[in-house]
């Protein structure tokens, strides 16, 4: 598990000794008028000095309330637990893009942002989320920033008592998961940002590239919520084509890795997969396998081209990570209320090609041109630049 282990910090009491004062001989010359006067002069003197400077602190303190009034708010602390459901190069890039905007916002409005102690990586094993749940919550954090609908619906259940806000990054259908009643008005602690897939964009650029498709191969996890409603919505479009549908799903890399396998031999000429973490992860691994079968891989974020498939469509995700911050502090500093907070969502008509994989499996990708807001190309890596 990836952590930014949280330090408990103790401050130890430290305890002031009374110094006793030192007294004199004793010896007063009782029968001296002159040093009986001279000492009642000495006491005026002493009250109206004392007087004076009672009066001069009195203003300073006033002036120094005044400033603190003016100051009000500012310097404020936050603490900020970022959840990110898994490594892969989508998600590292929106938690990459959270922090930088929330050190951007805290310059900008006088406040500490402190995320970097409550920053974890649940590994997509929801045991390690429950616990990173469970120590957010002991640690008093003031939001929760989970990455990913996994992520998102363990902290939404980890804050239904205690009602710590929550705003999401990257889910892909807020409502669908049971996380916000509606995008307009999610109505309870949580909101966020979406990252949904507009589905029939990406299957009319499969169609464009390759009219005569006869199998649609869908590879995706079935048990993630994120990707139920896109894999209906291919479903749909290949049936009114008269297209046949050939299902694979698998809950590991390897699992994934074989139903790429059972694709290609079952004679998929194209494979759609949604957002879907799991299947995400395990790109590297599978996109040589639809290279040699010359399978284009079309698939829902442009981290899959970056990880070798062939076609990535979708949100910027340093813009969504963008969005997410801003919430954030939208809620802690300006006090925003997270259940009359919109969800975000961006329009996602990007389209990013693989340049190394198209030349591999000789596609001429020109005709995607005006059929979506941006064509970008890429190459294969681990992590975006």
């Amino acid at each position: 598990m990836k952590k930014k282990t949280a330090a408990l910090l103790m401050t130890a009491a430290l305890t002031a000794s009374l110094l006793g004062g030192c007294g004199g001989n004793g010896t007063a010359e009782s029968g001296s008028g002159d040093a009986a006067e001279e000492t009642v002069e000495t006491a005026e003197d002493t009250a109206e000095e004392g007087a004076e400077e009672s009066a001069d602190t009195a203003d300073g303190s006033e002036a120094a309330d005044n400033g603190s009034a003016d100051n009000a708010g500012a310097g404020a602390s936050y603490k900020v637990g970022i959840v990110q459901f898994v490594d892969d190069a989508s998600l590292n890039q929106i938690e990459a893009a959270i922090e930088a905007e929330l050190d951007a916002k805290a310059a900008e409005l006088g406040v500490t942002f402190d995320y970097s102690d409550y920053t974890y990586n649940g590994q997509a094993d929801s045991t390690v989320l429950n616990q990173i749940a469970t120590e957010l919550v002991a640690s008093e954090v003031d939001v929760i920033v989970p990455i990913a609908t996994p992520a998102a619906m363990i902290m939404q259940n980890a804050t239904a008592d205690n009602q710590i806000p929550v705003v999401f990054s990257a889910v892909s259908d807020p409502v669908g998961a049971g996380l916000v009643a509606s995008l307009e008005a999610p109505g309870s602690n949580i909101t966020g940002t979406s990252d949904a897939l507009n589905t029939e964009a990406v299957m009319d650029l499969m169609f464009a590239a390759d009219p005569d498709i006869q199998k649609v191969g869908l590879l995706y996890n079935k048990s993630e919520d994120s990707s139920k409603a896109p894999i209906e919505a291919a479903k749909a479009y290949c049936e009114e084509k008269g297209v046949e549908v050939i299902e694979k799903t698998g809950t590991t890399n390897d699992e994934i890795s074989l139903a790429a396998d059972a694709l290609i031999a079952a004679g998929a000429e194209a494979v759609f997969t949604p957002t879907d973490n799991t299947v995400m992860t395990a790109e590297l691994a599978i996109y040589e396998k639809f290279i040699d079968a010359g399978v284009p891989h079309y698939t829902g974020a442009d981290s899959f081209a970056l990880n070798g498939a062939f076609l990535g469509f979708g949100v910027n995700y340093v813009d969504l990570g963008t969005a997410t911050a801003d919430m954030v502090a939208e809620i802690l500093v300006n006090g925003a209320d997270p259940a009359s907070t919109p969800v975000v969502t961006l329009d996602n008509g990007i389209a990013t090609v693989n340049t190394e994989t198209a030349e591999a499996i000789g596609l001429d990708y020109s005709v995607f041109e005006g059929m979506c807001a941006e064509v970008k190309e890429t190459v294969t890596a681990e992590e975006f630049e």
